[in-house]
C-alpha cells in the first residue's frame, strides 16, 4: 500500500507550507482534512474527503486504499490532533506544523517547556481546577462552548485570581490578535471561534497540604462534628492507594473533606460523591469551592444515584445509613481491578457486619482501630481530648475472584 501522509497545516495556508510538502499535495489523488484545510486548495484536481463526525469510517476506507493519499491536518496533528488516532490504525508518515499552543507562546514571548498543557477543546472542563491549581503556567486549547469567556467564569468559580490570561486569535493567520486579559474582564470579552489561552500566575495561591485542619471546612452548625476527622481523614485516604488518574467514590460525603482530599492526589482522574442531607450537600458544594476541587456531587442516598458515576478505582465509604449489604453489592461489583473500598465503622456492630459482608463478596479486609487523643490545654498544663475510636476497614478482590 501507498504511504499515507499527514501534513500539518498553519492558519495562513499554503504560506505554513515547505515547498516539498506542497509538491505532495499536488501529487496526491486523493486530499483528506477539515472543510477550513482543505478550502486552501480550490485548485486540487484530485479527489477531496472533508472529515466530519467519527473517524471509523475514514479508518476503514484507508486501510483498503492504494492511491496516493495526503491528510490535512491543523497546527501538529500529534498534539491534541487527529494523529495519534489514525496512526495506531494504519501507517502514515507525519509532518507536523507548529501548534498553535507553540506559536501563541512566541507571541508572549515566554517559554514553554515548563508549562502545564491540557484542552477544553471537545472535553468536559469537569476536574480542570484541581488538575491545574497552583500551576505556574497553563496551555488551555479551548472551543466554540468552552471559549475564554467560560474559562474565566469556571476559574473566577474557584476564586483562582491570581491568573492573567493571554489569548491568541487566528494565530498564523491575516486575522490574527493577541491579547492579555484579567479574568474579570474576560468575562464580557469577543473572541474568535479559534483561539487558545494561556494562564499565567501573577500572585500566590492558597495551598493546603494532606491532612487539612478540620476547622477550615465549612461544617453543618450548631452540631459540628459530622466531618471525618483530620487525622482519620489522612489514614483512610492512604488506605485508598491512590493513583493520579483514579476514579474515587466518596459515599456519605457530608462535608467533602475527603473528597477534596482525594481529589488534591487524584488530580488527572475523577471523584463522584453522594449526599443524603441537603444542608450538608450545600456545605460540601461551598468546600468544594473553597479548595478547588471540581468533582461531581450528587443529592441522594445510596445506592441510589450510584448507577450515574463510572466504575471506581477506589471506593470511601463514610456512613452507610442503613443498608451496607445493597451499597456493598454496587461497590463490590464494579470496582476495578485492584481497586480498594475503604469503609469506617464506628460500631463494632457495623464493624461485625461490614467484615462479614465483604468476606461473602470474596473480598479480604485488614483493620486498622484508630484511637486519636489531641492535645488541650488546661489552665498552664496540657491534657489529652479522645476521639471517638474509629475502625478503619480497607478491602480488596481476591486473586482469583
Amino acid at each position: 500500500m501507498t504511504a499515507i501522509k499527514m501534513i500539518g497545516i498553519g492558519d495562513d495556508g499554503k504560506q505554513s507550507l515547505l515547498p516539498m510538502y506542497e509538491k505532495w499535495i499536488y501529487e496526491s489523488e486523493i486530499l483528506i482534512g477539515g472543510k477550513r484545510q482543505l478550502a486552501f486548495f480550490p485548485d486540487y484536481r484530485g479527489e477531496q474527503i472533508a472529515i466530519e463526525g467519527g473517524l471509523s469510517s475514514l479508518v476503514e476506507r484507508l486501510q483498503a486504499e492504494t492511491k496516493n493519499v495526503v491528510i490535512l491536518a491543523s497546527g501538529d496533528p500529534l498534539f491534541y490532533g487527529i494523529g495519534s488516532y489514525l496512526s495506531s490504525k494504519i501507517h502514515i508518515e507525519i509532518y507536523p506544523y507548529l501548534s498553535s499552543i507553540q506559536l501563541a507562546f512566541a507571541k508572549m514571548g515566554e517559554r514553554w517547556q515548563d508549562a502545564y498543557l491540557t484542552s477544553v477543546h471537545g472535553r468536559s472542563m469537569k476536574g480542570l481546577a484541581q488538575r491545574i491549581d497552583g500551576k505556574e503556567k497553563v496551555a488551555l486549547l479551548t472551543d466554540i462552548e468552552n471559549s475564554p469567556n467560560k474559562i474565566a467564569q469556571y476559574l473566577l468559580s474557584f476564586g483562582m485570581t491570581e491568573y492573567r490570561a493571554f489569548v491568541g486569535e487566528n494565530l498564523g493567520g491575516e486575522n490574527e490578535r493577541c491579547r492579555w486579559f484579567n479574568l474579570e474582564d474576560m468575562i464580557d470579552a469577543e473572541f474568535s471561534a479559534l483561539n487558545v489561552v494561556i494562564l499565567k500566575k501573577t500572585a500566590e495561591n492558597p495551598s493546603w497540604s494532606i491532612g487539612i485542619d478540620d476547622e477550615e471546612f465549612i461544617q453543618r452548625k450548631p452540631d459540628k462534628g459530622l466531618i471525618t476527622k483530620k487525622e482519620i481523614r489522612t489514614l483512610s485516604i492512604s488506605a485508598l492507594r491512590l493513583k493520579k488518574d483514579s476514579v474515587v467514590w466518596d459515599i456519605g460525603t457530608c462535608t467533602g473533606s475527603v473528597a477534596i482530599e482525594a481529589a488534591k492526589i487524584a488530580r488527572e482522574g475523577k471523584v463522584f460523591a453522594i449526599e443524603k442531607n441537603e444542608g450538608d450537600l450545600e456545605n460540601c458544594k461551598q468546600n468544594l469551592a473553597k479548595f478547588r476541587v471540581d468533582a461531581t456531587v450528587v443529592h441522594g442516598k445510596a445506592p441510589e444515584g450510584l448507577d450515574s458515576f463510572p466504575d471506581p478505582d477506589a471506593v470511601f465509604i463514610g456512613g452507610t445509613a442503613g443498608g451496607m449489604g445493597d451499597i456493598l453489592d454496587i461497590c463490590c461489583s464494579r470496582l476495578k481491578d485492584k481497586g480498594r473500598i475503604v469503609l469506617n465503622a464506628v460500631t463494632i456492630e457495623n464493624l461485625a457486619e461490614a467484615m462479614a459482608a465483604f468476606k461473602e463478596r470474596g473480598f479480604k479486609t485488614e483493620i486498622t482501630l484508630a484511637q486519636i487523643s489531641r492535645s488541650k490545654p488546661i489552665l498552664n498544663l496540657t491534657r489529652f481530648d479522645a476521639l471517638n475510636p474509629i475502625y478503619i476497614i480497607a478491602a480488596e478482590r481476591q486473586e482469583g475472584e
